[in-house]
């Protein structure tokens, strides 16, 4: 079978036949051990082949096979070793030593990773086998999930010396030929070889109908990454924009009530020590903004396909991760104490007799506060209005009306809040100031509770469980959901919108639950 072996020259690949292989080795060997070891004779050697490379281009160009031929015009074009005056031949050094093999995945003689080209190198096999083998082990299943592994386990040999270590040679002298059956080097420049050199044709053909697929599915990879990273990128910078809008600016909520800002930052200072909070927000921004930014700059590279030296700076910014995450846990911890513990007391009002129709009236309204900003968390209707002047804090209570178990009427109220422990619980609950009164048919209730002044806020909650018999009919001054925000569940103890944001003021208690009433319905009653 005809052999080519693939060179490299001058900075330049060749092909060229086995015979004029040969003649070229010898010649240029032969200028090696005359010049080699004179002042100046390595540069002398490497002007030589780019000469060389230089007739050969003229000769037959780049896609064509050198034959001996070939290497006497060159001869006589540059001349007999013997013409060169600047010494004495020498014995002929060696230019390689056999040393032990390693496994690699060589880049030179690479279809996806270059997998099969260092298991061809290593066991002196053509790898083209190695190419078949995988593609028909894959159809099993197995054979994917081995290259893989291969892919990842195997370095890639990058340096002269690790592809002397792949092909099992190690080479000492420049301007030499660095020899492994029919894989060569020059003057110490790694052979690009497209395949494995010494293939028959055949070999050669499957070679390409494989490189041909590589390309195939190197365009697909490219395509899905391309559109990763377009996701990666989009997503990292929409959850930076998310961070930003509502841990710094805040967040804007639309109700029936109007529109309501929700700002943690200024909520914040009501929660923990004032001088925890630049901190908290500080890195409270680095753990969530640094994987982001870590995320688009994993997206770009995948879109743009470039190299970098990030593994230094990969490591430091996750140690400064790591470290954020480490102490933002402890002042998070340190904080969360006074949360440690929950306490509750309620108190049972009842009415000395069942009115047929139960009046609810607001006293204290929070239309008639004063205050800077409002803190509400969305679908549980629990709302603070912060009054920075007065460092006071006003919540609303929650309203829930069920249908009494007897045929009595009664109000009771339930105040909950939490502390480092249920002593320090029960006191701040003791520090809760809630108003409502019930004279005769009609009950008086206030819109907000409030809190000592300078108290940070501790989950504090007022339920107020307002129980009628049925038929009872139950008429607010104006629409409920102004006066105090309240819920209901369903039978599967589901959270549902508000009851009261139909904006009907007349309600009746049926065996069903609180309905919704109107005038003629009440009348005919």
């Amino acid at each position: 079978m005809d052999k080519t072996i693939n060179i490299n020259l001058g900075g330049t690949l060749f092909q060229i036949d086995e015979e004029a292989f040969r003649k070229l080795r010898d010649y240029l060997q032969a200028i090696n051990n005359r010049l080699g070891n004179l002042p100046g004779g390595h540069e002398t050697i490497e002007d030589i082949e780019s000469r060389i490379a230089e007739i050969f281009n003229s000769q037959k160009g780049l896609a064509g096979v050198i034959t001996i031929e070939n290497v006497d015009a060159m001869i006589s074009i540059i001349g007999n070793p013997e013409d060169f005056e600047h010494g004495e031949p020498e014995a002929a050094a060696p230019v390689y030593t056999s040393q032990k093999r390693r496994m690699f995945r060589n880049p030179d003689d690479s279809i996806i990773s270059g997998v099969c080209g260092g298991l061809g190198a290593y066991l002196d096999t053509d790898p083209v086998l190695f190419r078949i083998l995988f593609v028909v082990s894959a159809m099993f299943g197995i054979g994917l999930f081995v290259y893989v592994f291969l892919w990842i386990a195997l370095p890639v040999a990058r340096t002269d010396s690790q592809k002397g270590e792949m092909f099992g040679y190690s080479h000492h002298s420049a301007g030499a030929f660095a020899r492994h059956h029919n894989d060569y080097q020059v003057t110490g420049t790694p052979v690009n070889t497209q395949g494995y050199s010494s293939s028959s044709r055949v070999g050669n053909a499957i070679n390409e109908v494989f490189r041909a697929i590589g390309r195939v599915l190197y365009i697909i990879l490219r395509i899905f990454l391309i559109l990763t990273g377009v996701v990666f990128v989009l997503t990292g910078f929409l959850f930076i924009l998310c961070f930003v809008m509502v841990f710094i600016f805040g967040l804007f909520s639309i109700d029936s009530s109007g529109i309501n800002l929700i700002n943690f930052t200024d909520f914040l200072n009501y929660i923990v020590n004032s001088s925890a909070v630049p901190w908290i927000i500080i890195l409270t921004s680095v753990v969530f903004i640094l994987p982001m930014l870590a995320l688009i700059y994993w997206g770009v590279k995948m879109i743009f396909w470039f190299k970098a030296r990030d593994g230094i700076i990969s490591l430091v910014a996750l140690v400064v991760w790591v470290m954020t995450v480490a102490i933002l846990a402890i002042i998070s911890f340190n904080e969360g104490i006074s949360f440690a513990e929950n306490a509750k007391i309620s108190a049972q009002n009842i009415l000395p007799h069942s009115p047929d129709t139960l009046y609810v009236m607001s006293d204290h309204k929070i239309e008639d506060l004063k205050f800077d900003k409002e803190f509400t968390l969305p679908h549980k209707e629990y709302s603070v209005f912060i009054n920075d002047e007065k460092k006071e804090l006003y919540i609303r209570p929650y309203l829930d009306v069920d249908k009494s178990d007897n045929k009595s009427t009664s109000v009771e109220v339930r105040k909950s809040s939490a502390g480092r422990t249920e002593m320090d619980a029960m006191k701040k609950i003791d520090g809760m100031r809630y108003n409502y009164s019930i004279k005769s048919d009609t009950l008086h209730l206030d819109e907000y509770f409030t809190s000592p002044a300078g108290r940070k806020w501790a989950a504090d909650n007022v339920k107020i469980s307002l129980y009628i018999p049925a038929g009872t009919i139950l008429k607010f001054e104006n629409r409920p959901g102004f006066m105090v925000h309240s819920s209901f569940r369903n039978e599967r103890d589901e959270y549902l919108e508000s009851r009261w944001e139909s904006g009907n003021n007349l309600w009746v208690m049926t065996n069903e639950g609180l309905e919704p009433a109107d005038e003629n319905s009440v009348k005919h009653k």
